[in-house]
């Protein structure tokens, strides 16, 4: 159960830009959560701070005769986040890729499931698919071929390259993966 209302503030905030100022709008939202709640009540405050700019949160249990419940004061900026928009659209690289490239893209599905397995981190932290789909568009694998792929930085190559790469001491070093 929520409930919204209470008053909005005003912050002020110089724009340096041709000379406007601007404000932001805080607002405030209430959220009651009785403490034997289903998960809805629970999952529709966690929608929201997800998807807005949270500044404060109070939170305080109150019982009573009726039983009890945990309020949240939530502060937040009205400038929000629409989370839907951020998502990108799930990509079939099967129909992407020709079959070759798709081969090669699928082994190195696997060699990332191996590494994240041994580094203990997710998959998606040693390379998106977007990433090991454009590793799987290269002829050979190189620290120099990878650091010219969007979202492959220095700090990934460091960690991640030698699984990838046949010999990782040799900058042109061909690709493990045919």
């Amino acid at each position: 159960m929520t409930t919204e209302g209470g008053p909005s503030f005003f912050l002020k905030s110089d724009n340096l830009i041709q000379g406007y100022t601007t404000f932001t709008t805080m607002q405030i939202k209430l959220f009651t959560i009785p403490v034997g709640d289903n998960g809805s009540a629970q999952q529709e405050m966690n929608t929201f701070l997800k998807a807005h700019k949270i500044l404060e949160i109070e939170q305080k249990l109150i019982s009573n005769d009726n039983g009890a419940c945990w309020c949240f004061c939530v502060r937040y900026l009205e400038t929000a986040v629409n989370v839907a928009t951020e998502s990108k659209a799930k990509v079939d690289y099967r129909q992407v890729l020709d079959e070759p490239t798709f081969q090669k893209f699928s082994n190195l599905r696997a060699i990332r499931k191996q590494v994240a397995a041994t580094e203990g981190v997710s998959a998606f932290i040693v390379f998106t698919d977007e990433e090991l789909a454009e590793l799987a568009k290269l002829e050979e694998i190189t620290v120099k071929s990878m650091l010219g792929i969007k979202g492959i930085g220095e700090k990934k190559v460091e960690r991640f390259a030698h699984y990838f790469i046949a010999n990782p001491e040799a900058d042109e070093a061909p690709g493990a993966v045919a």
